[in-house]
């Protein structure tokens, strides 16, 4: 396609809030509004040279149109930075393309006056909207604002030099002037100080400074919340927190066991081991850090995968664009991340989640926006193909006995929880009964072990319990 078919194809989808187009010859106030609205609301598109009827009338003087649109851009409180306009020709007629992108970092005035796009129309902001402005686009800042009462003594300086060490093509060694480039550090009244994504990427106790800046996770028994549950406290730095949460999914993730041709053991977890660590990845750097004495949660249930976040979706993204829309709410978290190998610059990871589960045949990603949260589920239901329906799932009914020998209501817990996970410790029992005392704990187990239902694996403190029948199919 062409640039006379682009122009031809914009002016036939007419005007929108998104899009507008304005003569070469437009004043320099009329540009300045346009601008203004169309970076208070989603962006978008102005075509400079069209005339009127929407004909071509084009750019007769690229340079002094091209300085008159700085001069509205700069004249906006605060002053718009977009990028350098296109051209584009239409025979002998050149226009020039003018983007304004989504979610930018500021509201804008243009002669005292707050404007936004309303439908194809340059429209006043109310109180009441500007005041939702204020806040959705506040948050783009926190994460560069001074950590109150931290200091240079709150960053542990060996992850820094580790983390600087590993850059390449920065052209600075100095580990200050690095974490002053990325954002980390900021000069405030002479001294330099540690930001909130400084202390939440390099801090020695980042929760001392940001209270709910951790992950809570928990494997639950059923497709419910219950009080037997297997939970994890996950604090520290971010990338601390992204090692340990993949370190919970390994261990808590239910696993299968397939022979291939060749007859070799794949064992396979219930979801893709790397969809579940991206939305990890994904809440750890795109959460709220605004919002303190809430984390992200990270829960495990028979059914399900369930990865909650803190704040609504950032800047122009919704649940019907989230697939192609591109905005961070803390760019700078985002690329200290990336730097460290976490995560693609450039995008959310979200059809790379969408894509891995549809390789293992399972239900589509869901998402959702709730109570100020944002919410993805993975599930481990397989999608039924044309040719056959879902497998029912097994159900799981003790009652008291367990291939008819008697068990206490404590050994079948620890029996739910084996045909769910690949194994149990006294731990995991203890964390599934905690009334009740260890030594109690300690007899259940060995009790099944001596019925010949479990088998103890290991020694000492690294022991732990398997179904005998498991083994049994895997000798």
């Amino acid at each position: 396609m062409n640039d006379a078919d682009d122009l031809t194809n914009w002016l036939r989808s007419g005007r929108s809030a998104e899009l507008d187009w304005l003569d070469a010859q437009t004043p320099v106030e009329t540009l300045a509004a346009h601008l203004a609205a169309m970076a208070n609301s989603r962006g978008g598109t102005l075509l400079l040279g069209i005339g009127a009827g929407e004909t071509v009338s084009g750019v007769d003087d690229a340079a002094d149109t091209l300085d008159r649109l700085l001069q509205a851009a700069l004249s906006l409180d605060p002053p718009l930075i977009i990028p350098l306009p296109e051209k584009r020709s239409a025979g002998d007629k050149t226009v020039l393309v003018v983007r304004v992108p989504p979610g930018m970092p500021h509201i804008y005035a243009a002669g005292g006056r707050y404007l936004r796009r309303q439908e194809a129309a340059n429209a006043p902001i109310s109180s009441r909207e500007l005041r939702l402005l204020i806040m959705q686009r506040a948050e783009t800042s926190f994460e560069t604002e001074v950590a109150r009462g931290a200091g240079l003594g709150d960053i542990d300086w060996n992850k820094a030099k580790m983390y600087v060490a590993g850059l390449s093509g920065m052209g600075e060694t100095s580990v200050e002037k690095v974490l002053l480039k990325r954002g980390c550090l900021v000069e405030h009244d002479g001294v330099l100080r540690p930001t909130h994504a400084g202390i939440l990427l390099f801090g020695k106790d980042p929760q001392r400074h940001l209270r709910g800046a951790d992950i809570t996770a928990a494997r639950f028994a059923g497709d419910t919340m219950s009080d037997r549950f297997s939970r994890q406290d996950i604090l520290g730095t971010l990338p601390d927190q992204i090692r340990r949460a993949e370190m919970f999914l390994i261990d808590h993730l239910r696993k299968g066991v397939q022979l291939g041709q060749t007859m070799a053991r794949d064992e396979q977890f219930e979801y893709p081991l790397e969809a579940a660590r991206e939305l990890v990845v994904n809440a750890v750097a795109h959460r709220d850090y605004q919002i303190s004495g809430d984390g992200i949660r990270l829960f495990l249930f028979s059914n399900r995968m369930e990865v909650i976040s803190p704040g609504a979706l950032p800047g122009p993204v919704t649940i019907d664009n989230i697939k192609d829309e591109r905005f961070s709410r803390n760019p700078v978290i985002v690329q200290v991340l990336s730097d460290m190998g976490f995560i693609e610059r450039l995008g959310y990871g979200v059809d790379r989640v969408i894509d891995l589960m549809r390789q293992k045949q399972l239900r589509a990603p869901q998402f959702e926006e709730r109570a100020g949260t944002f919410r993805v589920a993975l599930y481990n239901e397989p999608v039924p193909t044309a040719l056959e329906t879902p497998p029912p799932a097994p159900a799981i009914t003790f009652k008291g006995t367990y291939q008819g020998l008697e068990i206490n209501p404590r050994q079948e817990i620890a029996l739910v929880y084996l045909h769910e996970n690949a194994r149990i410790t006294n731990s995991d029992l203890q964390n599934l009964c905690p009334d009740v005392h260890p030594e109690t704990i300690r007899r259940d187990l060995a009790d099944l072990v001596a019925k010949n239902i479990l088998r103890k694996m290991g020694q000492k403190r690294g022991s732990y319990y398997v179904l005998q029948q498991t083994v049994a199919e895997e000798t």
